[in-house]
């Protein structure tokens, strides 16, 4: 079976993407491509909220390097 792959959120350089498969999803923070952070869950909607707290905490980070 082929693993799905869902871009959630992108910051620059840094994004969040869901990979998907029959035993759970796994979220993945890649920095110019490489993997930053890996979390794996059984539920999807485990995972976008973990997703969008992460896009806040690195959203607020972006806001405070740019402003």
């Amino acid at each position: 079976m082929i693993d799905e792959e869902r871009q959630l959120w992108r910051f620059g350089d840094l994004e969040c993407v869901m990979v998907s498969c029959c035993s759970g999803a796994e979220l993945q923070v890649r920095k110019a491509g490489e993997i930053v952070l890996r979390e794996l869950f059984p539920l999807k909607s485990d995972l976008y909220e973990r997703a969008n707290d992460l896009r806040a905490e690195y959203g607020a980070a972006e806001t405070g390097r740019s402003g």
